[in-house]
């Protein structure tokens, strides 16, 4: 067993209530409320930001040139691609994806920001793909759960939603696992401890972000 099927395998009972989290089955049904989806778009966009941020932390980290391709090519993918799925957000919510008016970071999303924000400052590359992974992989299986249980069609609100994180639609994944298993390989017994804890506290923040989302979560004193 590879050190991220081991990962996957421990995180299992993380992804099977992400599955049935409110919100996830809620874009399986097609029956999310706009300020829901509106929520969840604004807080995406400030979290997408800060992974950026870590991108271009990691490529300052890096020792060779694949790894700085990959976390480029990443960049360029958030910047020009991820609009999309926000896109098919806002139009069943019928606002226009370039009229909203983006807000602070909600205390979960402000949260995982920060965690994932610590790693990239103190760690090492294969800390900093730890922390990351569990954004791409959680979604990654969103989408292939949603596509084989609802088996959405063009009529389907979220149909783009889904495809784009699919199988077919989502390649990251595979690229931070393969690149994750090679840095285990030659990482201490404490460094991969960290790699573990790191990506463990991601998944638990990604079923969280959800939540925060579900109940468009804000600080309590405003």
């Amino acid at each position: 067993m590879s050190f991220t099927e081991g990962l996957r395998k421990e995180a299992d009972p993380i992804f099977q209530a992400i599955f049935k989290h409110p919100f996830v089955q809620g874009i399986g049904h097609g029956d999310l409320k706009s300020d829901q989806l509106m929520h969840y778009v604004k807080q995406d966009f400030e979290y997408l930001n800060t992974f950026i941020q870590i991108y271009g932390l990691a490529i300052n980290r890096c020792e060779n040139r694949e790894d700085m391709a990959m976390f480029n090519e990443q960049i360029s993918f958030v910047l020009n691609s991820e609009i999309h799925p926000h896109n098919n957000f806002c139009e069943v919510a019928g606002v226009r994806y370039e009229d909203l008016q983006y807000e602070t970071l909600a205390p979960t999303a402000h949260h995982y920001t920060r965690h994932m924000l610590d790693v990239a400052h103190g760690g090492t590359i294969g800390e900093i793909i730890a922390v990351l992974l569990p954004c791409p992989w959680t979604y990654n299986e969103i989408g292939d759960y949603l596509l084989d249980e609802k088996k959405p069609d063009d009529a389907h609100p979220f149909n783009d939603w889904i495809h784009f994180y699919s199988r077919d639609g989502l390649s990251v994944t595979q690229d931070f696992c393969a690149r994750l298993d090679t840095y285990a390989k030659t990482a201490s017994t404490h460094e991969k401890e960290r790699m573990k804890d790191h990506f463990m506290k991601s998944c638990q923040l990604e079923y969280l972000f959800w939540e925060m989302s579900y109940k468009q979560e804000t600080w309590p004193i405003v």
